[in-house]
């Protein structure tokens, strides 16, 4: 499963309330969903929405552990 799914879950949000509250269209949420990279304004909106329903949400949540060369 996709990070933004997975995140979109446990928020208990449908993909068009979530788009609603980040100020994309649902759409953009069916692309990140797919893999598209979610841009650093969106993720930084979905960890303030997220925090707003008790929820804690990282960057690594978002855009997974970074790796190291």
């Amino acid at each position: 499963m996709n990070p933004i799914q997975t995140i979109r879950g446990r928020l208990r949000v449908t993909q068009a309330a979530l788009a609603k509250e980040l100020g994309v269209t649902q759409g953009n949420i069916s692309h990140y969903e797919q893999g598209q990279e979610v841009p650093p304004t969106v993720a930084k909106m979905l960890i303030k929405f997220a925090a707003s329903l008790g929820e804690t949400i990282t960057y690594s949540d978002i855009y997974g552990d970074p790796i190291y060369t």
